[in-house]
């Protein structure tokens, strides 16, 4: 029997996806599920490992049902996850701990103790400043909880532990692909191993590490027990994945110098894509992940929760139901930002700092959010548009740094994807801050099918990942073009805002 098809599955934050993909890129079907979060205590941030698993069963199982396909004719699936939690299994690869998310902020004295202790050599080494990530979080682990540590056989991202009980994997066979690894805190990320120096350096057991692997390494096959779960055939191929923003990147075609990524959703994610690894020594804002293309690099920021302002502002400030969360509705979200275009650049003076749980790029978890600037003379509506200039101000400052570091990289465009990049608006307003072409792209699950052409080249159905993408990637209309009058009145502002988030961390610090 043909096998056509291939499934991505994304592990997300908030929830888990999968679809069902013909190997050029056509959807077949999709579903979703709720992954809760767990707040046991105040700064406390959890989700429980065997959620992923049950909503990955479920939404495979679904997707699968919903086709009316053989699954026999599924050639290989593989998993993307969130990339900066951590979580863990034991000898039977069992959680011994929740899985700690990346919205939790008790390792924060951690984060503090490994710039102070060895900043600029992780930075150098890993490609990643120490932030809210894997580092700061095992080692919060060692020391807070020594014997959840001395319980755990390997420290997993949650595609391992979802791949792991599927393939039924001893702890000794975990892994993590390289796409994780400038999260890690303790890789040489240049050389796809881990750093024996920073491991030493700070007492953290190399064995606990899972083995590094290509992203379309066949780590494993179904289980007949995974496969009455899941509606896979028995002894489907399962690939090792990537990081979630890296899947995305990958099915949204950036895989050339030059490529900018905005992924707007509830972390607003500016990456762009280098053929050179990068390290920002200096500013420790920037990340440098491996790209799923072998030889090319994403250096890429985050704020944290920068999508879920929007929200908040929506359902606290925006003609609220008193308070109460509101049902999603896009209609409301389009009406407040094209309110909010209709005013002036820069919000008649009105500044947001979007880190309203702590600035993460670069590292500043104390920091809050704040406006700056506030007159009689500002409306609601201002308020929100200066929500919205916050988050292309921070993707500006991310894009200087990036210019600094690559001084002769040629910006082409920048891909958007998730919810923020429907409105054609907010694009607008980006791409006047930043001075880029936005293009949106067609389609909405990026991320699954980036998983999804990774499960193909493992299973030997797509043989050159990029060129695929390149292919399936299929743009919207023509790219909306940046104002050259109105990104010269931004350039003032942008600075502005980078000394405002300069006194803010002081401020914070104090």
């Amino acid at each position: 029997m043909k096998k056509r098809y291939l499934i991505g599955v994304d592990l997300g934050t908030s929830g888990t996806k999968a679809a069902l993909f013909h190997v050029d890129g056509a959807k077949v079907a999709e579903a979703s599920a709720e992954v809760p979060l767990y707040y046991p205590q105040p700064g406390v941030v959890q989700q429980n490992d065997q959620d992923f698993y049950t909503t990955a069963a479920k939404t495979v199982c679904e997707v699968i049902t919903g086709s009316g396909i053989d699954p026999r004719e599924i050639a290989a699936i593989a998993f993307d996850s969130q990339m900066a939690g951590v979580g863990m299994i034991d000898e039977q690869f069992n959680p011994p701990a929740p899985f700690d998310s990346w919205l939790d902020m008790r390792c924060e004295s951690y984060i503090e103790f490994m710039n102070r202790e060895a900043g600029e050599l992780i930075t150098r080494l890993t490609g990643c400043p120490p932030t809210c990530n894997h580092g700061p979080k095992m080692l919060w682990w060692k020391n807070e909880q020594p014997e959840v540590y001395h319980r755990t056989a390997k420290f997993v991202m949650p595609g391992t532990f979802v791949a792991g009980r599927m393939a039924g994997l001893k702890p000794e066979q975990a892994f993590i692909d390289y796409t994780y690894i400038h999260f890690s805190g303790f890789a040489d990320s240049k050389n796809n191993q881990w750093s024996t120096e920073l491991c030493t350096r700070f007492g953290l057991d190399m064995e606990k590490l899972p083995r590094i692997v290509d992203p379309w390494e066949v780590v494993g096959e179904v289980t007949a027990d995974a496969a009455r779960a899941f509606g896979l055939a028995p002894g489907t191929l399962i690939a090792a994945g990537a990081g979630d923003t890296a899947a995305n990147a990958l099915g949204a075609g950036i895989v050339s110098p030059g490529m900018l990524f905005d992924v707007a959703g509830t972390a607003s994610v500016l990456a762009g894509c280098t053929d050179q690894f990068v390290a920002d020594t200096r500013h420790r804002a920037l990340l440098t992940m491996h790209s799923v293309i072998p030889g090319m690099w994403n250096p890429l920021a985050y704020i944290g929760g920068g999508g879920i302002a929007l929200r908040w502002f929506r359902d606290n400030f925006f003609n609220t139901n008193r308070g109460e969360p509101l049902p999603v509705d896009e209609s409301l979200y389009t009406a407040m930002i094209e309110r909010a275009a209709a005013l002036p650049p820069g919000a008649d003076g009105l500044f947001f700092s979007p880190h309203l749980g702590g600035r993460i790029c670069p590292a500043a978890p104390q920091m809050r959010g704040s406006w700056i600037g506030a007159s009689w003379a500002h409306s609601q509506t201002h308020f929100f548009r200066a929500i919205l200039e916050s988050i292309a101000y921070e993707y500006a400052y991310y894009l200087g740094i990036l210019r600094e570091l690559i001084p002769d990289l040629s910006l082409v465009e920048t891909r958007a994807v998730g919810g923020g990049a429907r409105s054609n608006a907010w694009n607008q307003i980006k791409s006047n801050v930043l001075g880029v072409p936005y293009q949106r792209l067609e389609g909405n699950e990026f991320g699954t099918w980036g998983a999804a052409m990774i499960a193909g080249k493992a299973a030997g159905v797509i043989e050159n990942l990029a060129d695929h993408a390149r292919k399936t990637a299929l743009p919207i209309g023509n790219p909306i073009q940046p104002d050259p009058a109105v990104f010269q009145v931004y350039q003032p502002l942008v600075k502005r805002y980078i000394r405002m988030q300069e006194m803010l961390e002081q401020f914070y610090q104090s």
